[in-house]
């Protein structure tokens, strides 16, 4: 169920920062799911296999893993902190006062979204992006290194063009975490409930990642959101359009995709980010509470 301060535990737990980087650098695990998502939100007349094809062009193995290292790991470990931090301290105290375990997990991941976006995701999902950039203009015989492609970034629009598409950003881990967690604590009680065991009864490890592995797939409903976002931080030449707002914000990002791709292009790459949400959530609500309550009875 949700997840809730042990008896006797007072004050911040400030264990769940190092726990939260520690699980969140599993989930880089799932990075080529991350690089063919990003790319079918790029080029989003894709197919699966093309943009297959094309991640494979741009180094084959090695091409699924641009960005992980340090950018992702950097990522993964500050945000991880955040999130679970934020949503475990939420999520006890809304529990506290008697609010439901769905609702709790809702409102946990919500602020636990927007925490990690605002305090760590600006400048190194721009890295990320920096990476895959350079990599993509390396197959077309440019070479540039990271870092003259982040000044390039940096002398154009200074710290806005690296936190370029931080409110998409926040706006999709907000709905991110909301609804994975948000689901997850919901399956978890249906299932509890389908099984006839009571709201004290701690769920199995295979509920839990069966509930988790729901709250992964349904979260994924926000794509439209992840698909502004690669696009407000699209920096490849190949995207200039005469139809582009020069000036890009959410809703007239999202009408430009809209109007250029239609429904469709607003779901493009949904299929490998299903996969890549149950893994997460997973990572994040199944395996995390495991891990708390280890950290927990050594403490």
């Amino acid at each position: 169920m949700a997840i809730q301060k042990e008896p006797g535990q007072k004050g911040v737990n400030w264990s769940n920062i190092a726990v939260g980087a520690i699980m969140n650098m599993v989930t880089t695990l799932g990075q080529p799911l991350e690089v063919l998502k990003t790319q079918m939100a790029a080029n989003r007349s894709q197919t699966m296999v093309q943009a297959t094809k094309a991640v494979w062009a741009r180094g084959g193995v090695a091409g699924f893993f641009q960005g992980l290292i340090p950018w992702a790991w950097i990522e993964a470990s500050t945000k991880g902190g955040v999130l679970l931090f934020t949503a475990s301290e939420i999520e006890s105290g809304v529990v506290n006062m008697g609010i439901s375990p769905a609702a709790a997990g809702l409102l946990g991941g919500m602020g636990g979204g927007i925490a990690q976006a605002y305090a760590t995701m600006g400048f190194t999902t721009c890295m990320k992006t920096v990476e895959i950039t350079r990599h993509k203009e390396a197959a077309s015989g440019v070479q540039r290194s990271t870092f003259q492609v982040f000044m390039d970034i940096y002398r154009k629009d200074g710290i806005r063009g690296i936190n370029k598409g931080v409110n998409a950003v926040a706006v999709r881990q907000c709905t991110n975490w909301g609804s994975r967690m948000g689901f997850a604590r919901l399956a978890e009680t249906m299932i509890q409930n389908v099984r006839g065991k009571g709201e004290q009864e701690k769920p199995g490890v295979l509920d839990k990642i069966l509930a988790s592995s729901i709250g992964g797939a349904l979260a994924t409903w926000n794509q439209p959101i992840e698909v502004v976002r690669v696009e407000m931080q699209s920096m490849a030449k190949a995207t200039a359009n005469a139809n582009r707002p020069e000036k890009l914000t959410i809703l007239n990002t999202l009408s430009f995709i809209y109007k250029e791709n239609g429904i469709k292009g607003l779901y493009r790459g949904v299929t490998p980010r299903i996969a890549l949400g149950i893994w997460q959530t997973i990572c994040m609500v199944s395996f995390a509470d495991y891990v708390k309550l280890w950290v927990k009875g050594r403490q």
